[in-house]
């Protein structure tokens, strides 16, 4: 039994670009209806526009920075304003600063918890109320540093290390109330994360598309199976 995805909703975080713009386009090409995130309201309006061209489902942009949970609620109001219902919910946002830890400062270390840790706590509180109504689904963007620390990686590693047990306990406790949720926990992708502009020498790493097939494989899994925690790495990095 495949679930049917045609005409569900999604909320992505930082969905403009990168990972959240692979997910939304395979979402949208499948018919679902995605209201992508960004902290300006610009850039979400842009990709809004170029997803609801690659239809059949339909985008909205939403300004929206989740280290503010009003802002996160108001997201997901604006999901129920437009379709009535939001199916799934996709915390994808996140920043990195990468120094050693004498380095690193304070504000540094707080962007990078703030984003990646607790900016999805706020977006799964306010997604929660509705999911459990559409029996849904929560999905988390990890990392592979989320299990592999390394140098330069204080805040980085603690931000993902908590977002893969954060999401496992979530997980546990909405379980029963027919709520999947899932972290994806990927490597090297080619995105603009840390200031990189995608070019010809990353056709190595994951490309958006890809993690975009992978959530959609999730979704139209049976209902009774759930790949709770699923890493993801390129097939072939170059050698060291």
């Amino acid at each position: 039994m495949e679930t049917k995805l045609n005409g569900k909703t999604a909320l992505i975080t930082g969905g403009s670009k990168g990972i959240g713009l692979g997910v939304a386009e395979a979402m949208v090409k499948n018919g679902m209806h995605v209201a992508v995130t960004s902290r300006e309201q610009t850039a979400a309006d842009a990709a809004a526009e170029k997803l609801t061209a690659l239809g059949p489902g339909k985008a909205i942009g939403i300004a929206a920075d989740v280290r503010d949970m009003v802002a996160q609620e108001n997201a997901v109001k604006r999901v129920i304003e437009e379709w009535g219902q939001l199916d799934v919910a996709i915390a994808n946002a996140g920043v990195g600063h990468f120094a050693p830890i004498e380095e690193m400062t304070a504000e540094q270390w707080n962007a990078v918890i703030d984003t990646n840790l607790t900016g999805v706590f706020y977006t799964t509180k306010a997604s929660i109320p509705e999911l459990k109504k559409t029996k849904g689904y929560l999905i988390t963007i990890a990392s592979l540093a989320g299990t592999n620390f390394f140098p330069s990686g204080s805040a980085y590693n603690a931000s993902k290390f908590g977002l893969v047990g954060f999401t496992q306990a979530v997980m546990l406790d909405l379980r029963q109330d027919d709520v999947k949720v899932t972290t994806i926990m990927p490597g090297s992708v080619a995105t603009y994360f840390n200031d990189h502009t995608p070019n010809e020498k990353d056709a190595w790493k994951i490309q958006p598309e890809d993690m975009g097939q992978m959530v959609m494989d999730l979704l139209k899994m049976h209902p009774r199976t759930l790949p709770s925690k699923v890493e993801v790495r390129p097939t072939k990095p170059p050698k060291k």
